[in-house]
């Protein structure tokens, strides 16, 4: 998969992932497509590991891992923009 196939899946992954998570995400469509990329070479890494492809290699196991991933991935940041916000609104 070539690097623009990479970037497409990642778009995808982190789409689905906010699909997911429930709530409302405060992500354009860069932070969507920047988390579903960290998300999807997440996946395909523990694929990787795990003997069922290479990282860049699309596959069931690494998709479902990736999405997992760029759940988990919104989470954090939801939780540091909230950190943030709570911060700044003090003063």
């Amino acid at each position: 998969m070539g690097i623009i196939g990479f970037l497409v899946f990642g778009l995808v992954v982190g789409a689905v992932a906010r699909l997911i998570k429930p709530g409302r995400q405060n992500l354009g469509l860069l932070g969507t497509l920047v988390l579903g990329v960290l998300g999807s070479v997440i996946g395909g890494v523990i694929a990787s590991a795990i003997g069922t492809g290479d990282i860049f290699e699309l596959n069931i196991i690494g998709a479902v891992v990736a999405i997992i991933a760029a759940v988990l991935l919104i989470g954090v940041v939801e939780g540091f923009m909230g950190k943030n916000k709570t911060v700044s609104s003090r003063h």
